[in-house]
């Protein structure tokens, strides 16, 4: 049973000074260098993100990070769920992009009358996937398929939301085409707390 996504309970931010900002930023990057750590075996990776998901709503909830034994735990028990979520996310965007990319490079007919509606899908599913892992990080790291009706429902109520976490998605990317390459996997922690924040704090439409 999932949580939809609400604009009560926001989350408690922690703000005792550069020390504290300090400590949380290291904690996000060394959450993001175990998401990628976990997702090593590709198949692997839904779990790894919604482990990492749920110990960020964990965080949010009362600015402490769940236990060793539990995220171990959550990501075990995610693994088998996982990889449909995984491959169904690799698969579909690299569809998209790809396809998008033919059709600007003119390898495929249609032009801007095709590029615009595949960009606007894209985005979508960029955003509601997106939502997907805010909603699965909020019912423990299990659920995917109850996530993912619960992000659409939200997505639709809450438009903003999904554009909000398209973004995300966006800078991420673009962050990770220009920064060191040993550097991306810290931006998975601060991709998917960015995206818990955005969920919490956006108005309800």
């Amino acid at each position: 049973m999932t949580t939809e996504l609400t604009t009560e309970d926001p989350p408690r931010m922690v703000h005792g000074g550069w020390r504290d900002t300090v400590r949380n930023a290291s904690d996000l990057a060394l959450l993001g260098i175990l998401v990628m750590v976990g997702s090593l075996g590709v198949v692997t990776a839904g779990a790894a993100v919604a482990a990492a998901s749920a110990a960020v709503h964990d965080w949010s909830a009362d600015e402490r990070w769940p236990g060793v034994r539990v995220t171990l735990g959550r990501f075990a028990r995610g693994l088998l769920p996982g990889v449909l979520p995984t491959l169904a996310a690799a698969l579909g965007g690299a569809l998209l992009v790809l396809n998008l990319a033919a059709i600007t490079r003119g390898v495929v007919p249609g032009g801007v009358v095709v590029a615009v509606p595949t960009l606007l899908i894209l985005i979508a599913a960029a955003g509601l996937a997106g939502l997907t892992v805010v909603e699965v990080g909020r019912s423990g790291g299990l659920g995917w398929r109850a996530a993912a009706r619960a992000a659409l429902a939200a997505g639709q109520r809450r438009p903003v939301a999904v554009l909000a976490c398209a973004g995300v998605v966006a800078l991420v990317a673009a962050l990770g085409m220009m920064i060191i390459p040993v550097l991306v996997p810290v931006l998975a922690g601060y991709a998917i707390f960015a995206m818990h924040a955005v969920a919490r704090r956006l108005p309800a439409q």
